[in-house]
């Protein structure tokens, strides 16, 4: 998810450790006490800009000295510290709390506890400043000063934007602070075994005019938000040791990282904290595709979203193409320098992705007039992938970079050096993923039961031989005898990229696999080279380029583990596919566990026999929206659940793993149905489904 000619993101948590607080369009980054410290990467960041660059709390001139850190949602933190003691006394006597907020703002009460037997007299001081900066200009650390004016009116501290963008900070307090350019004091005495406590509110404001400020009673505040979201999900828990927290986490942050479009209202998922806090083509459509389980309401306002800013023209710039699906969205002062435009286009596997959700959302049961309003972009998205995707009429649908400025790599694994043969030289474009022929693949076979179910026969038949053509092409160009597996990608030269990868256990998914074939495939992907005992890994440790804290050479990233589990078990009637894919989930699992609860969006790929926790990758988005919905893919896979609301049928075949226990999902929505499961091992019990449905079991 590199976004475009930007590199790896910088660290951000170069002054002991990050707290990354995300709400929709807002993101915090601080350091454990609840500072953003000035020339580092943290703040808080509104719309793709950085709006405060430092925020420090001093108190008597002091730093605090941090005593704990807590975070009970995704967009709120306690921060607890305390004050130094004097010099020869051995204990502190005032305990410093800091409870934040962030919405379309940040809320800060800040609150001191005299815990000492005298009053005492302290002077509170908040140094505020702004950069600004684009985020994209913050990632890369290229950040330059100089762009902010700090003035004080009355008790409100104003900063403005030099470059007059109409954007601007507005900081207020309810405290009657002393305020100067740059900071807020107060002189306030304490009295003995009591408390001082003051409410700070920061404002942004875009276009000469303030971002709506959130309340505790209004729907729409973060707090109302993410109640709603989880009164209308799917409950979902497992027995088994610290499952039903990882449930709940993936709840949590899927929640925050919605985003609403005030147009229309539409929900949408947003990719991933800190720097993609942004609708993305894939990785939302994947996200959507995960959390089916969980909301499909979220999976419809990611579509129309993409719908509403599908391709209709020819834009070498941003790669824009009648019926493409969009890479990113951007609203950051200097979204039009990086990316030519707030939109970009270079993506070769979001428009079939768009396709294949769709049809997805129909199986669950979305509203059939939605599904409709969505099908003239659905059928765009597939005059795309003949007309533009497949370039040179081979069949295969390949990418090329329109100019200079685009992303060179244009799957989801877009590093530069990202595609590369066994022996580590890099592949020349135009190239054509694996991964991708197999969306085209289930895209072409789902619109033709679409099709059918209208009655246009015509067209199911059309997409149907379209598809199984790409089959027997794709089995014939990819197939690699000697590795056992599908090559990467094929070449400008139509070579097939030699190396051994994650990228086709996503063609498992898809179904473009012949069983004989997979038998092998499954066995390639739990070779101890992928398998690294915390799940698999996005290149073999026998290649040229591994390197196990590479970006895409190497690592380990939850989603795609996931997604290769997903297509293991489509093959679960094949001898050795549940045993792969329970040592992969279970690997993956251990490692979310790990880390709290919380997949990052990725980590190192290091042999878990070497060392026996997972290796963190420094510059990992956490919550990352692939990853977050992760675990979900991973319930669904082994829970063998198949809904076709339109045929009213649920198929169920449960390969639950001894160490997972007993899975329960209670409001599950399957249209106008909603239904109970209960699974352990391979035994089900469904309760709800109407009396005209049909249970499946296997």
């Amino acid at each position: 998810m590199t976004v475009f000619n930007a590199g790896q993101p910088t660290p951000v948590d170069g002054h002991g450790g990050v707290v990354t607080l995300v709400e929709a369009s807002t993101f915090c980054l601080s350091d454990a006490l609840g500072d953003i410290h000035p020339g580092s990467s943290q703040g808080l960041f509104y719309r793709d800009a950085r709006v405060l660059s430092r925020w420090e709390l001093r108190v008597d001139g002091h730093h605090l000295e941090h005593l704990s850190v807590d975070q009970p949602e995704p967009f709120k933190a306690d921060f607890v510290g305390r004050k130094p003691p004097a010099q020869g006394v051995a204990d502190a006597t005032v305990l410093i709390q800091r409870r934040r907020s962030i919405g379309a703002e940040l809320r800060e009460t800040i609150t001191i506890h005299n815990l000492g037997a005298e009053d005492t007299a302290i002077v509170v001081t908040l140094h505020a400043d702004t950069d600004f900066a684009d985020l994209f200009a913050v990632k890369e650390g290229r950040v330059g000063g100089g762009r902010c004016e700090s003035s004080a009116a009355g008790a409100a501290l104003h900063l403005t934007d030099r470059r007059d963008s109409g954007r601007g900070l507005v900081i207020t307090a309810d405290r009657a602070p002393l305020v100067h350019p740059g900071s807020m004091t107060w002189q306030v005495v304490v009295p003995r075994r009591g408390t001082w406590q003051t409410e700070v509110l920061c404002q942004p404001i875009i276009g000469h005019h303030a971002a709506a400020v959130t309340s505790d009673a209004g729907t729409c505040n973060p707090t109302a938000k993410i109640r709603h979201w989880r009164a209308t999900t799917t409950r979902l828990t497992a027995s088994g040791p610290g499952l039903s927290g990882v449930l709940a986490r993936t709840e949590s942050d899927l929640g925050a990282l919605r985003m609403d479009d005030p147009a229309d209202g539409t929900t949408y998922v947003a990719a991933g904290a800190p720097w993609f806090m942004a609708l993305f083509g894939r990785d939302s459509l994947l996200t959507s595709w995960m959390a089916l389980l969980l909301d499909s309401e979220l999976a419809l306002g990611t579509l129309r979203q993409l719908a509403k800013i599908q391709g209709t023209r020819e834009d070498p710039l941003t790669e824009e193409e009648p019926g493409r699906i969009m890479h990113e969205r951007r609203h950051g002062p200097a979204s039009d320098q990086v990316l030519g435009g707030h939109v970009y286009y270079g993506t070769a596997d979001a428009t079939p992705l768009f396709v294949m959700l769709l049809v997805e959302c129909w199986r669950w049961g979305v509203d059939d007039q939605a599904v409709s309003e969505l099908l003239p972009a659905a059928d765009a998205a597939l005059g795309w992938i003949d007309a533009y995707g497949d370039c040179d009429g081979d069949g295969f649908v390949e990418y090329q970079r329109k100019t200079d400025r685009g992303l060179a790599n244009q799957g989801w694994k877009d590093s530069w050096d990202a595609i590369n043969f066994a022996d580590g030289h890099l592949a020349d474009p135009p190239l054509a993923l694996c991964e991708v022929q197999g969306y085209a693949y289930a895209a072409r076979l789902g619109r033709a039961d679409l099709a059918q179910s209208l009655g246009d026969n015509d067209t199911a038949a059309r997409l149907r031989a379209q598809a199984a053509t790409l089959k027997a092409r794709f089995d014939e160009a990819f197939w690699l005898p000697r590795e056992q597996c599908y090559a990467v990608a094929l070449d400008g030269r139509k070579r097939p990229v030699d190396a051994v990868t994650s990228n086709p256990g996503h063609c498992l998914w898809t179904g473009i696999v012949e069983d004989e074939r997979a038998a092998v495939l499954i066995e390639r992907l739990g070779a101890a080279d992928m398998d690294s005992g915390f799940g698999l890994r996005t290149l073999s440790s026998t290649a040229g380029r591994f390197n196990p804290m590479g970006y895409h050479n190497g690592s380990i990233w939850p989603h795609d583990t996931a997604i290769a589990v997903a297509g293991i078990l489509r093959y679960r009637h094949l001898p050795g596919a549940v045993e792969v894919a329970e040592r992969l989930a279970g690997g993956l699992i251990a490692a979310i566990l790990e880390f709290g609860g919380r997949p990052p969006e990725l980590f190192c790929g290091f042999d878990r026999d070497v060392f026996g926790s997972p290796v963190p990758y420094p510059t990992s988005c956490s919550p990352q929206a692939w990853a977050s919905a992760a675990p979900l893919l991973l319930l669904r896979s082994f829970l063998g659940l198949t809904p076709d609301v339109p045929a009213r049928t649920l198929t169920v075949a449960p390969r639950i793993p001894e160490r997972a226990g007993t899975i329960r999902l209670t409001d599950l929505r399957l249209g106008s149905a909603t239904v109970a499961i209960e699974a352990s091992g391979d035994n089900v019990k469904v309760e709800g489904l109407p009396g005209d449905w049909r249970l499946i079991q296997s």
